[in-house]
């Protein structure tokens, strides 16, 4: 039965929790695969993990994908065909604000006018009729005369040139602004930046727009140093070219010089513009050069990514808002300099938008800013390909771009390893994790379930055999006493054999009145587990079975056996012991292609010579036949097999034989020779053979073992 409980949200608790069982046989998994847990870890953290209750939490490749599909939504659902639309109608607002506001002002100074010198009618407009006015007209400015001490009114005659003036100055506005064309919007910038406006209110929006623009500008380029410039006054922006005057001669000192002469200049510089860093200020030239780098990539990408039409009315408006060519100046040598730095970092990438929401300026520039950051986050889950580290993976920009599931996700993958060691499953010794005995056990349970889960509980082994031994588990059926067994007598069925031979009491026994029990009889044996670790177990997929089946006889032996004793062997070209405790680690090598069968017998043979008294076997698993051999302390190797080295391996077999060692052989092959050389092996040893698969392995061998361990007493 499953229990749930719930509770309010609050942020810490975990999104499906992994339990450290549950890691520890995932890691076994891959631990048989790899033969190295840090191997094994990093494919874990790269396919992911299951949760106790079968929930899944993604790996790095299913947040690549996801990352990716992000990515691609944001391309399907917007254009910048638009980009300049919102330029364009502020730049139209401005010009009909400054239109409302040349109306608005002579229709209040002829108002004045009219009301000052008592007439009914307006002189007529020199500017002629039928041209346009506003709503908005501040009272114009006149120039009283001075008499004597004070101020006289001034006449008729100054106020009509008064008026004149300023209809002939509306006059000349109005053409002006009648030539402008809003929809090229770098030609108005920098027309507008000419033109003395009228009207306050279009002069304040005008300035607003080169702020807003500059601001964008500086933000793509300077986002850390730049502060906000609707506030800034002028002795801020010059305050500004002269920081960024200092930042260029830091970059070309540092590409002059190197590193160790730049290093002073550049304390200097971060003890004078430390605070627009923030709290977390570069530590040195390159740190600085590479977020410089990324900040202006925003803008080239989007560059690169507008038509050729688009891209060069943006290069136009932008290099047109700047009144002051020195700061434009500094940031194009900006950009020269960091590109110098390191020409293959922090490109622009063009994106391909197909998408019908329009944006503007501002929008696609912050657009751009978070397809940056999809791209940095990729490139770090990427390398965790390339350089198996999760602690290179900012876990803070994956909450902001990815939510806070795949944050605790991406948290959960790194504490693998910590959890794996509270639990005290593996332990780390130097730079690399090692398996501890609780690890070990876990690992070979886990292998024995494995091969026992395809175990039919009515099968029965086809290997017994009837000979006594002098200990062993006893069963409920009985025998006749008879002189030299153990004397573990059945009490009840003695004592009712004296009662049915001589009824009444007292009872009176006689030796053929007492029953024993059976017993069935464990004898000790001593194995040797040869192992074929040549590469073509591993090409035809035999090789992870063959060591799961290692891994199981091992568990089974320690645990339910543990006065039997184990060794493997492991051959390929050479053969080596394999430790119990190193043969988790174990892998084929892929430069290591013969089968040495002979080398392998004569380890397993001097490894049995130390076990004196027991059953002595040797449980041999390969998929070929030999291919090298030992000759006179000499290694031959030759494919297909030399008939010499055919003849010193049953030579080899032969000597197992001499010594009692039985040798059963598994084969995962069946190809004509083989089974000439296996026939062979078999007729000198007259051990047994079998023709198995891989999934089937585990089920032959343990099977095998354990009714060729058990032999019930007769």
């Amino acid at each position: 039965m499953l229990f749930y409980q719930y509770s309010r949200w609050d942020g810490t608790q975990q999104i499906f929790p992994v339990h450290e069982e549950d890691l520890m046989e995932q890691l076994a998994e891959l631990l048989v695969t790899h033969g190295d847990i840090s191997s094994a870890l990093r494919s874990m953290a790269q396919r992911g993990l299951r949760g106790k209750f079968g929930q899944n939490i993604s790996g790095i490749q299913d947040m690549l994908q996801r990352l990716r599909a992000m990515k691609q939504q944001t391309l399907d659902r917007y254009n910048l065909e638009h980009v300049l639309d919102d330029i364009r109608e502020r730049l139209q607002d401005i010009i009909q604000t400054e239109r409302r506001g040349i109306e608005r002002r002579l229709a209040d100074a002829r108002r004045r006018f009219t009301l000052q010198v008592g007439q009914d009618e307006l002189p007529s407009p020199s500017m002629g009729e039928g041209q346009d006015g506003g709503d908005f007209l501040p009272p114009p400015q006149s120039s009283p005369t001075k008499d004597g001490g004070g101020y006289t009114t001034p006449s008729r005659q100054e106020k009509e040139r008064l008026l004149q003036r300023l209809e002939e100055m509306a006059r000349r506005n109005l053409e002006f602004l009648d030539n402008l064309l809003p929809q090229h919007p770098a030609q108005t910038i920098q027309r507008l930046k000419e033109y003395e406006f009228m009207d306050d209110e279009a002069r304040a929006k005008f300035e607003g727009l080169l702020k807003f623009l500059q601001q964008r500008v500086l933000d793509s380029s300077l986002r850390n140093l730049s502060r906000d410039l609707s506030s800034m006054s002028p002795g801020q922006l010059a305050s500004m070219k002269g920081m960024l005057k200092e930042l260029n001669r830091l970059l070309e000192e540092h590409l002059r010089e190197g590193g160790s002469a730049s290093r002073s200049l550049f304390d200097r510089f971060m003890q004078k513009y430390r605070n627009p860093f923030g709290a977390s200020p570069p530590a040195s030239v390159e740190e600085m050069a590479e977020s410089l780098r990324q900040q202006m990539a925003e803008m080239e990408s989007l560059m690169k990514s507008l038509s050729p039409e688009l891209l060069r009315e943006l290069e136009e408006t932008l290099s047109s808002i700047f009144r002051n060519d020195d700061l434009k100046d500094e940031l194009a040598r900006l950009a020269s300099n960091l590109e110098c730095m390191r020409p293959d970092s922090g490109q622009a990438i063009e994106y391909l938008f197909q998408g019908d929401d329009p944006l503007g300026l501002e929008e696609a520039l912050e657009v751009m800013r978070q397809l940056r950051k999809m791209e940095e986050l990729e490139r770090q889950l990427k390398r965790t390909q390339q350089l198996h580290r999760l602690d290179n993976v900012d876990s803070e920009l994956m909450r902001e771009l990815m939510g806070e599931e795949s944050y605790q996700e991406l948290e959960q993958l790194r504490r693998m390893a910590e959890a794996l060691e509270q639990a005290g499953y593996i332990q780390q010794v130097g730079s690399r994790f090692e398996l501890t005995p609780k690890g070990t056990r876990k690992i070979g349970h886990k292998a024995l379930q494995e091969i026992f889960a395809y175990i039919r509980k009515d099968r029965q082994g086809g290997h017994q055999t009837n000979s006594t031994g002098t200990g062993g588990d006893l069963l409920e059926e009985t025998k006749k006493y008879q002189y030299g067994d153990p004397f573990q007598i059945h009490l009840q069925r003695s004592v009712m054999n004296a009662l049915q031979r001589a009824p009444g009491t007292p009872v009176r026994m006689s030796p053929d009145d007492f029953e024993i029990h059976r017993m069935e009889q464990s004898s000790h044996a001593a194995t040797v587990l040869m192992l074929d670790m040549s590469l073509s177990m591993a090409m035809r997929g035999n090789f992870v079975a063959a060591k799961k089946v290692s891994l199981a006889l091992d568990n089974l032996i320690r645990t339910q056996f543990p006065k039997d004793s184990l060794h493997i062997v492991g051959f390929s070209t050479y053969a080596r012991e394999v430790k119990a405790d190193k043969l988790a680690y174990i892998t084929w090598d892929e430069f290591d292609p013969y089968t040495n069968i002979q080398h392998g017998l004569a380890v397993a043979r001097k490894l049995l010579a130390k076990c004196p008294g027991s059953t002595k076997q040797i449980i041999m698993i390969s998929d070929g036949e030999p291919t090298a051999h030992m000759e006179s302390g000499q290694l031959f190797l030759q494919y297909p097999p030399s008939p010499r080295t055919i003849q010193e391996t049953l030579k080899e077999v032969n000597r197992c034989t001499r010594q009692d060692i039985k040798i059963n052989t598994f084969m995962l092959e069946h190809s004509p020779h083989l089974v000439e050389f296996v026939e062979q092996m078999t007729r000198i040893n007259r051990g047994r053979v079998f023709y198995t698969s891989p999934d089937k392995l585990g089920e032959y061998i343990l099977v095998d073992y354990l009714t060729s361990r058990r032999r019930q007493l007769i």
